[in-house]
């Protein structure tokens, strides 16, 4: 029996599990919430309970802009988690709005509110597709990592739902304009995929000096209280300061981008 001893030994190393840090699959949670939110915007569409389809898609892009920052700040970055959160995008900032659009006012517009869907859809495929090939170069210029290259998705998708939210908070009705809505859609879709430099927000410092934490925090309280009382008046001023800020970051990158040629 002694000499099988060693052979004992060693399945019983074999069946030893590995374990994983609990607080490292936040990131990938935080990311399947959002994407359940993006899937119940489609349901509450479906319904005709738009403002709650709008709600839950602000709340898929305000948890994707969270997941990123808990995953670096946990040191939890993974391939898996990229891809997920890819994944996530596509539906929540590209399949889900623009089929809770359709189903408010496109599809009044028969095949041409059919094929702005389509559109729209490919659009977002092909931008995120570009977004991941382009995490595989890393040798880019850092100044360059403060640029998009083209509308990111949670931009794109919040603003392609602007003709609901204003009609929401502003009693404006676009469905009685439907060129101009198909043609606001299509635009958005292109910016998508272009080549059109935008803000990433990775410029941002991290670190305030203290001082200035209590400002920061009452005007975080501030912003909090306009939200929950007036959302989608806040929104459209938040969407208007994002379209103003695309001539801003084109004229930037390009400033840049001429520094870096001329030095």
């Amino acid at each position: 029996m002694s000499e099988h001893e060693p052979i004992h030994k060693e399945r019983g190393k074999s069946r030893v599990r590995s374990t994983f840090p609990l607080a490292k699959l936040i990131p990938n949670v935080l990311t399947l919430i959002a994407f359940s939110l993006g899937l119940t915007s489609i349901r509450y569409g479906l319904s005709g309970k738009f403002e709650m389809a709008l709600l839950c898609i602000i709340g898929a892009a305000f948890l994707d802009a969270l997941d990123g920052r808990v995953a670096r700040l946990l040191k939890a970055e993974s391939p898996m988690g990229a891809q997920l959160d890819s994944l996530a995008d596509l539906m929540n900032f590209g399949l889900a709005p623009v089929l809770v659009l359709y189903m408010w006012g496109l599809q009044d517009l028969g095949r041409v509110g059919w094929f702005v869907l389509l559109f729209y859809g490919a659009c977002c495929a092909l931008r995120l597709a570009r977004f991941n090939a382009a995490l595989d170069m890393p040798d880019r210029p850092i100044w360059m990592r403060q640029f998009f290259v083209g509308m990111p998705t949670p931009a794109a998708g919040l603003l392609l739902l602007s003709p609901i939210w204003l009609n929401l908070g502003y009693d404006i009705d676009l469905r009685s304009t439907p060129l101009a809505m198909t043609v606001f859609s299509i635009a958005i879709a292109i910016l998508m995929v272009s080549r059109w430099p935008t803000y990433s927000g990775k410029g941002i410092t991290t670190r305030v000096p203290r001082e200035y934490v209590l400002p920061i925090l009452v005007a975080f309280g501030f912003a909090a209280a306009a939200i929950f009382t007036f959302p989608w008046k806040i929104l459209s001023v938040v969407a208007l300061g994002y379209v103003v800020s695309l001539p801003i970051s084109f004229m930037s990158y390009r400033r840049s981008a001429r520094q870096l040629t001329e030095g």
